[in-house]
């Protein structure tokens, strides 16, 4: 599998946080050997948890499964341009790369705001990649957030 293949699992995932009434965001962790060993769907208003984004969701199942808090080797696939606290949790798990959609302008803390990994304090700088499927995961929130206006 490649990149957008892992991406479109991610935006199955975000489907899924749709259909909850959560705000679009998918995300998979994979590692070296090519398996997705972790997969989330933001989750904020469900489980009544500010933190629950999906890295984040997937970074804390990714760190159970393997037994170590430090998740070096493994990628991030996330549907969306991570926040603060995100990119501070994928920092602190030390992750070997993030891969992301839709770029955020807004709230996105990689390539827009903050730029968190470029900050001279952050520790540990993953690899980044954004824009795989950047259309397909921005039309998925963008529909998201239509129809919530509608409603």
């Amino acid at each position: 599998m490649n990149d957008e293949d892992y991406m479109r699992q991610a935006l199955g995932q975000a489907q899924a946080a749709s259909r909850r009434g959560e705000v679009p965001v998918g995300a998979v962790i994979v590692n070296a050997a090519g398996d997705i060993i972790a997969r989330a769907s933001n989750a904020p208003i469900g489980i009544c948890d500010p933190t629950a984004h999906a890295e984040v969701l997937a970074l804390r199942d990714a760190a159970y499964l393997t037994g170590n808090y430090r998740l070096g080797g493994l990628t991030l696939y996330v549907t969306l341009e991570p926040c603060t606290m995100c990119a501070g949790a994928i920092s602190n798990a030390r992750l070997a790369r993030v891969v992301y959609g839709a770029s955020d302008e807004k709230g996105g803390a990689v390539d827009n705001g903050v730029e968190f990994f470029k900050q001279p304090t952050c520790h540990h700088k993953p690899i980044v990649t954004g824009g795989v499927l950047a259309q397909e995961c921005a039309d998925e929130l963008k529909a998201f957030f239509k129809a919530r206006r509608r409603g």
